[in-house]
């Protein structure tokens, strides 16, 4: 027998390919947040001292980009910011048969808390039978509070309106009251779904907000989108609750705020902020704005509004959220 060295290569095994590497499967990335394009200069004796980035969108009438600074296809949580979108969801399961238009523009709120706003709340409640002590969400005291030693409660906390729809919503149907505020309870599947809808996207990141609710994250894109729809839709459910927010701002936020100040000096528009300085708006002609401020600092963001607005044609009175008299804000837009 004839032997060979194990090591010497033959023209046959030389001629052998390399067996391929296995290609690596494409994952789904996602796309996070980055600084952005400045929207905001804080201006002191004609220097810039300050610059908030972010990123924005405005549509026009026909859901199509008229300016984009910014990515617009990144994830981001819009918080409060939709709010009306939620409520829709809760009006579509029977929310709306047991409220006015006054009640329904408080669940879509952020509330400063008056009295007036924690009244309401209780009779949100009522109309299921509940009182306060149903609420699940985060406490907080007052944003304007003239009481020494008060406490923090849930009543007052801004997110107690949309809370208390939950609970009345859940009731309503008969679903677990307890657990309103897990992503399986159906209130906040409906929820969800409504989103999904009006964004034209699905919903795969959720989180919890600062009240305890679900968060559910969408493009910068989708979010506007789902504004937009949200404007132009003829669906009763989203016109009844778009109508309520704009009848009652007072409601949605509070006097002097600029949801509330913006919806009552331009007709038709509707305002809603979200934290870490999240805003949407929009008009019943389809015109819409969205933002996302990268540092989650909502400085400067009536004259962005008022900037904004500008880009379609509407002229909103300033709205100058500068606490220091000796400094000015710019905007870049």
């Amino acid at each position: 027998m004839k032997l060979t060295n194990p090591n010497k290569r033959t023209k046959k095994h030389q001629k052998q390919k390399k067996p391929q590497k296995p290609q690596k499967t494409k994952r789904h990335t996602i796309k996070h947040i980055t600084c952005g394009r400045p929207l905001v200069q804080i201006i002191r004796n004609n220097t810039v001292e300050s610059v908030h980035c972010g990123h924005l969108l405005i549509l026009d009438g026909n859901g199509n980009i008229k300016l984009s600074l910014g990515k617009n296809d990144f994830i981001l949580y819009p918080r409060s910011a939709i709010k009306a979108i939620q409520a829709s969801g809760m009006v579509r399961n029977g929310l709306g048969t047991i409220l006015d238009d006054e009640l329904l523009a408080l669940v879509c709120s952020s509330h400063i808390g008056t009295l007036e706003h924690q009244n309401n709340v209780k009779r949100i409640l009522a109309k299921v039978d509940l009182d306060e002590t149903a609420l699940q969400n985060t406490p907080f005291l007052p944003m304007i509070s003239n009481i020494p030693d008060e406490k923090p409660t849930s009543l007052a906390a801004p997110c107690s309106g949309k809370h208390s729809g939950m609970i009345a919503t859940a009731k309503l149907n008969n679903w677990d009251i307890t657990t309103y505020k897990e992503p399986n309870n159906p209130v906040q599947i409906a929820c969800r779904k409504e989103l999904e809808f009006l964004s034209n996207e699905q919903i795969t990141n959720i989180a919890v907000d600062g009240c305890g609710a679900p968060l559910f994250g969408v493009t910068l894109r989708g979010l506007g989108r789902a504004i937009h729809n949200l404007m132009v839709s003829q669906d009763p459910v989203h016109q009844r609750v778009v109508n309520a927010c704009r009848a009652f701002p007072i409601m949605v936020s509070g006097t002097g705020t600029l949801p509330t100040v913006a919806m009552e000096s331009v007709p038709g528009l509707f305002v809603k902020t979200g934290a870490e300085a999240v805003l949407v708006a929009g008009l019943p002609s389809g015109e819409t704005i969205v933002w996302k401020m990268s540092d989650g600092i909502d400085r400067g963001e009536g004259d962005l509004l008022k900037a904004s607005l500008k880009h379609i044609g509407i002229d909103m009175p300033t709205f100058n959220t500068s606490r220091d008299l000796d400094s000015s804000i710019r905007t870049t837009i």
